[in-house]
């Protein structure tokens, strides 16, 4: 938990500890501001309760987030970040000390890297092998390999049947299809199956696979 703004040092200048390096941070004409930053390592410390209706997130990042009082998820905006927190209940603490953040706490489900746009999102099924769009890059992809590596398998063992199919039909009835010309709709449908399988096939063997990166569960 944060302290209380030490005591002044020999000077009479009020100081605080940094909540991330520890380092002494100057609060000489800043006691007005709710967060003041450190000078070691920039990252931003509370001095005062956050505004009405707002409350502090700490990311794993060190990043200090103001949010709203109900929200229960946040982003964390750093490019090199982009973690999505699910936040608890709010813990209320005296007017003299500055807020602590919200404490995340662990999600049903599962960090995984957009295999498009290699960003990091919260997906939410606890069962890999499933489509998942990207909140990020709004494009879908395969969480894990194995479900588009089945059904390439699968389309291409069903395409290959059809159009073997088709070819026996082709073959075996070509006398009978002289004199009854229908027979001619039957090869069509056998090879029109086998290539949209093949398509399918294709579809399954080039779409983006995402990886999970650490599992909640």
């Amino acid at each position: 938990p944060y302290t209380a703004i030490a005591s002044p040092d020999a000077s009479g200048v009020p100081v605080i500890n940094c909540r991330v390096c520890q380092s002494l941070i100057n609060l000489d004409g800043k006691l007005h501001q709710h967060v003041v930053k450190c000078t070691v390592c920039n990252e931003a410390t509370p001095i005062k309760n956050p505004p009405s209706g707002k409350k502090y997130v700490r990311c794993q990042c060190n990043c200090l987030l103001i949010c709203k009082d109900t929200s229960r998820k946040i982003g964390c905006p750093r490019p090199n970040c982009r973690r999505i927190i699910t936040l608890g209940p709010v813990m209320l603490i005296p007017e003299e000390q500055p807020a602590q953040p919200a404490l995340p706490v662990q999600p049903d489900g599962t960090r995984v890297v957009c295999g498009h746009c290699g960003n990091t999102f919260l997906w939410m099924e606890l069962r890999f092998n499933t489509l998942a769009k990207c909140p990020h890059c709004k494009k879908i992809s395969s969480v894990g390999s194995a479900l588009p590596r089945r059904r390439c398998c699968a389309y291409i063992t069903i395409g290959m049947i059809c159009i073997f199919i088709g070819v026996g039909l082709t073959v075996g009835t070509q006398d009978f299809a002289r004199r009854f010309h229908a027979t001619y709709v039957s090869w069509a449908i056998a090879y029109l199956l086998g290539l949209i399988c093949l398509i399918r096939a294709c579809y399954w063997g080039a779409i983006k696979v995402s990886y999970p990166e650490h599992s909640f569960a």
